[in-house]
């Protein structure tokens, strides 16, 4: 394949990315889409979030055609295989953005894929089966960086870029046909993925991205010459992505929460909480990126001696470090903040706290007592003469001060009230 055929799939594969991606951005922003029913969520964030299928046309389209043109040549197996793996994964993610699927059988499904691009490419048992776990690994890793606006589809595009030059630099142009393609999708998509977001990769793209970039590494790293340094080079080309799910499992590790359930403990998540902004994450995260990429493709090109992949590995290690210093998740309940009043022992009254401005100190279980007796002494009872009372409790009850007000009644141990005129006159 030569220089032109790759620059036509490129640019093939641009142009069918922006057009579908425009069609489906204006699909999901039209103002009267109806919601589903069942209070499922929106036909327009379903579109949003199934966007990346657009990238996975235009770049499925546009290798699919030059496969079919004899571009790649000798190697139409091994790019074939690798399409067709990228497809099912796509496949699966797609069907997982519109009902989610088990862990299990997405996991199946993945592997099952990776085997058969290890087997059309003609590995051997024990170079397939590394092969196979890269290919799953480094999938999982790229998907797991979709969680913020721009984020993979950055950080793809960049890796992508070195993948391309590492395939040219290996001599092998036919195994560049799908970076290639990657590069010009992932361009095209960018400017709808970046923030605030149209669209979305999802699943079906994120994935896609992931299988394509694990499995053209894998296949050019297969490919290389024995004289390159290609088995420390291309694993470089993922170190970001890597760096990311080492961050997740150790933080939710020390957190004591499950590592498959979501959160926000990404490298994107805990650089929010420094006050960087959704696009200068993508674009810090990019650059990030950018550097380990950069020192594997001039490994790869026997420019740089490979001691020096030492480096971007060393500053990664010392940021996951720094990030891991963030706090991600919120520290656990130790009780209520409010305190229960204390209850006395003797009459179960509940009291106040009082404090130094002055409140109303409590008052006492003989007060509350009294209260309670006038609120529920009827005024029938309480009248002079009243049948069915008690000897001498209406005229108690009746009993009032110059003020008009009634006499408190007496505590049940309290000395008894001097007897009024009325009751001696009734007893009389």
């Amino acid at each position: 394949m030569n220089v032109l055929g790759i620059i036509a799939s490129g640019v093939a594969a641009l142009f069918i990315t922006v057009a579908l991606a425009r069609s489906a951005r204006r699909v999901a922003l039209r103002p009267h889409v109806p919601d589903e029913p069942g209070g499922r969520a929106p036909r327009a964030e379903a579109l949003r979030r199934t966007g990346g299928a657009t990238a996975v046309l235009g770049v499925g389209t546009a290798t699919g055609v030059a496969l079919w043109l004899g571009a790649a040549d000798d190697a139409a197996g091994s790019v074939g295989g690798l399409l067709a793996g990228a497809g099912i994964v796509a496949a699966l993610g797609l069907v997982h953005d519109l009902k989610p699927l088990w862990a299990a059988l997405r996991l199946g499904v993945q592997i099952a894929a990776a085997i058969l691009v290890v087997c059309l490419a003609g590995l051997s048992p024990a170079a397939g089966i590394l092969a196979a776990l890269w290919i799953v690994l480094v999938t999982n890793a790229f998907a797991l960086l979709d969680h913020a606006d721009g984020l993979l589809t950055a950080v793809g595009l960049v890796t992508a870029a070195g993948l391309l030059t590492c395939a040219l630099v290996g001599g092998d142009p036919a195994l560049a046909l799908l970076p290639t393609t990657l590069v010009a999708g992932l361009a095209g998509f960018l400017r709808h993925t970046w923030h605030p977001a149209r669209l979305r990769l999802g699943a079906a793209g994120a994935q896609f991205t992931g299988f394509a970039l694990a499995a053209s590494g894998a296949l050019i790293q297969a490919a290389a010459p024995s004289g390159r340094a290609a088995w420390a080079a291309l694993p470089a080309l993922a170190t970001v992505a890597l760096a990311d799910s080492a961050l997740v499992l150790i933080s939710r590790r020390r957190a004591a929460r499950s590592p498959l359930r979501d959160a926000d403990d990404h490298i994107a998540h805990r650089l929010r909480r420094v006050r960087v902004t959704v696009p200068g994450t993508a674009v810090l995260t990019a650059l990030w990126a950018a550097v380990p990429v950069a020192t594997g493709a001039l490994v790869y090109a026997e420019l740089l001696h490979p001691a020096f992949l030492l480096l971007p590995l060393a500053g990664t290690a010392a940021a996951v470090f720094a990030l891991l210093r963030i706090p991600a998740h919120a520290p656990p309940r130790t009780g209520s903040s409010r305190t229960t009043p204390p209850r006395t022992a003797s009459t179960g009254v509940t009291h106040s706290r009082t404090t130094s401005s002055g409140s109303t100190p409590p008052r006492t279980a003989a007060a509350r007592r009294t209260e309670a007796s006038d609120a529920t002494i009827p005024a029938a009872a309480s009248a002079p003469g009243a049948k069915g009372s008690a000897p001498g409790q209406g005229a108690s009850a009746a009993a009032r001060t110059a003020a008009g007000h009634p006499t408190v009644p007496p505590p049940p141990t309290g000395r008894p009230v001097a007897e009024t005129a009325t009751a001696a006159a009734e007893r009389g």
